[in-house]
């Protein structure tokens, strides 16, 4: 019975989806909560599963296109329909002996097969003890992967879990274990192609399979393996004598014809005799230490680190991330040094080099969705509301040496690092419950304002896709370890692409630390629906004037921030935000955190 694909809720103010790309196509074979397609909202980009197992008869929705929440996908039909669904292949299948309507003799069979012997896979030949190896899905937003190096070569023996191949993606760089113990009898996919997950990669047979992949070979009298130094695509080597009697013809009738080498790129060959290669030289310059992933490419480009200069640790020489990474910061640790020379060296020596120029600068591009989205987003915030900003100035200079004297306790303890953001965010959350009207939402055509009985706190964090608010739901009943560990993770699921639908709706009041890249204080845009933001800015070191008990004014250096409280003016009054900063502001400055760092 055909099944109905249908649009999600993916939040309780989503009205509408977007289908970006569809992970299978018509005809294809599905199984139950298997990723169908990827949908991308207004609030999150996600996989929809297969609700059942059967066959996508019938795609509704094309790549690119909007739909509102119900509307139908995608129609999952059962799995007899698969024959339905692609009848130009009957013709093609009535050519096999198996599939023929009349049933041929049981001794015409081989011979029907005879003239395919040496195309035959050598996964055929293993009479079907063989493990298909697939591409994995490295990662939730991970499409693809491109094969960077073969560990193994065909006719290698494997043992379960032994790295067989290294894989690249846009996310990482990681070596594809072996999931059983035999032989490679084929690899799918070349050094350099790209395929997507799921994809077929290679095919290991049963231990001592590479022998059995021999009679579909036996055309060619057989004579002795040899191992083979370079790839000589032309001449076949001559066998030698101490190599007459490998292991690999124990079980020979005859000699074996010697195999010849072929390049790794080349099309994927059926395993016959163990032939021993060297491993390939695609992707790599004359002189490279190893193969060098676009991701590390990349990296190196960004970091302004030659490559040529570097020696790689990862397998084979090859250049790892840490590499570029360790490099990067050599070079850093250099450019540093003359800085400390005295101001009359300084002068003498060659000015810094100047910073590269932006790929980016002179083009002319098309928004991506979620830029466009922001776009939107943050001009409706300032038409639907009255919006304004009041800052106070805040001398941290208690908590900046408790942080001191407790961060690595705290690290030990709670596996996060501590910053001063727990701490703000620990004073805005308490502040809440005394304030309500900031931590409220108003309705004008309803004419009613909701103050929220709990602290749900949104956090604003910066990604390569633009700015995105998670929430952490009751950050009021969190105390400081809590809301630390609650920041890590929120932060690091948001730049992995690892949210939920839900956790990015549903916020009363948000927190964006503008102060992480240095800015004193700005003016924040409200998150609608809420009615309040609070911005902080950077912690610095000033020369400020305190009230000493003794000595009485005095200037002094003293850590110091800004906090920047942006507001609704229709339901909170500058009188209300100000009474809200100072709260926060007395709970900073007062430093009681002892208790909550267990001191």
């Amino acid at each position: 019975m055909p099944v109905s694909v249908t649009m999600p809720r993916l939040g309780e103010s989503v009205t509408e989806g977007t289908v970006t790309r569809w992970l299978k196509q018509e005809g294809d074979q599905v199984e139950a909560d298997e990723p169908l397609l990827e949908v991308s909202t207004d609030k999150v980009d996600t996989e929809i599963p297969s609700p059942a197992a059967g066959v996508l008869t019938r795609i509704v929705v094309q790549e690119d296109e909007t739909a509102e929440v119900g509307a139908e996908l995608a129609v999952i039909g059962d799995a007899g329909d698969a024959g339905g669904a692609a009848p130009a292949e009957e013709p093609a299948a009535a050519e096999e002996p198996a599939q023929a309507e009349e049933p041929a003799p049981a001794a015409e069979a081989p011979q029907a097969e005879a003239p395919k012997a040496e195309a035959a896979p050598a996964a055929e030949a293993a009479s079907g003890e063989t493990t298909s190896l697939k591409m994995p899905a490295l990662g939730e937003s991970v499409t693809e992967g491109t094969v960077t190096r073969w560990l193994k070569q065909v006719g290698d023996a494997v043992e379960a879990d032994e790295p067989l191949l290294e894989v690249s993606t846009d996310k990482v760089d990681t070596e594809i274990p072996s999931p059983v113990a035999g032989t490679l009898l084929e690899i799918k996919v070349a050094e350099d192609e790209t395929v997507e997950v799921g994809a077929e990669l290679a095919v290991i047979g049963a231990p001592g399979a590479g022998g059995g992949a021999q009679p579909a070979q036996q055309a060619q009298p057989a004579q002795p393996a040899q191992q083979v130094e370079q790839p000589q695509p032309k001449a076949e080597p001559k066998p030698k004598p101490e190599q007459a009697a490998a292991p690999a013809q124990a079980a020979a009738p005859a000699p074996a014809q010697p195999a010849q080498a072929k390049p790794a790129a080349a099309a994927p060959v059926a395993a016959g005799p163990a032939t021993s290669v060297e491993p390939s030289v695609n992707g790599k310059a004359e002189g490279d230490a190893g193969y060098v992933t676009p991701l590390v490419r990349k990296l190196a480009s960004e970091h302004g680190v030659n490559l040529a200069t570097l020696s790689g640790t990862g397998v084979g020489g090859r250049i790892r991330k840490q590499d570029v990474l360790d490099a990067a910061a050599k070079a850093k640790q250099a450019a540093a040094a003359p800085a400390a020379a005295p101001a009359a060296a300084a002068a003498e020596s060659k000015p810094a080099a100047k910073a590269a120029p932006s790929p980016l600068r002179g083009q002319t591009q098309k928004l991506t969705r979620m830029r466009a989205l922001i776009a939107r987003r943050m001009v409706e915030s300032l038409q639907v509301s009255a919006q304004l900003t009041t800052v106070v100035e805040v001398d941290v200079t208690k908590v900046a040496k408790l942080r001191a004297k407790a961060k690595q306790q705290f690290l030990d303890t709670h596996g996060v690092k501590l910053s001063f953001l727990p701490f703000f965010a620990l004073a805005a959350v308490e502040a809440l419950r005394v304030h309500p009207s900031v931590n409220s939402s108003i309705d004008l055509e309803a004419g009613t304002v909701t103050y929220h009985d709990a602290e749900h706190l949104g956090m604003a964090v910066d990604t390569e896709k633009g700015l995105i608010v998670p929430v952490i739901r009751n950050a009021g009943d969190l105390n400081l370890g809590g809301l630390a560990k609650r920041i890590a993770d929120v932060a690091e699921r948001t730049r992995t692409n690892k949210l939920n639908p839900d956790d990015i709706t549903g916020g009363t009041f948000t927190l964006t630390n503008t102060g992480s890249r240095g800015a004193l204080f700005d003016t924040p845009i409200i998150n609608q629906p809420q009615v309040a933001i609070l911005g902080t800015g950077a912690v610095v070191k000033r020369a400020v004037v305190v009230n000493d008990p003794e000595l009485g004014e005095i200037i002094a250096p003293r850590s110091m921030v800004y906090l920047a409280l942006s507001y609704d003016h229709r339901i909170v009054d500058g009188a209300d935000a100000a009474r809200f900063l100072t709260t926060v502001k007395e709970r900073l400055e007062g430093g009681n955190f002892e208790a909550d760092l267990g001191l």
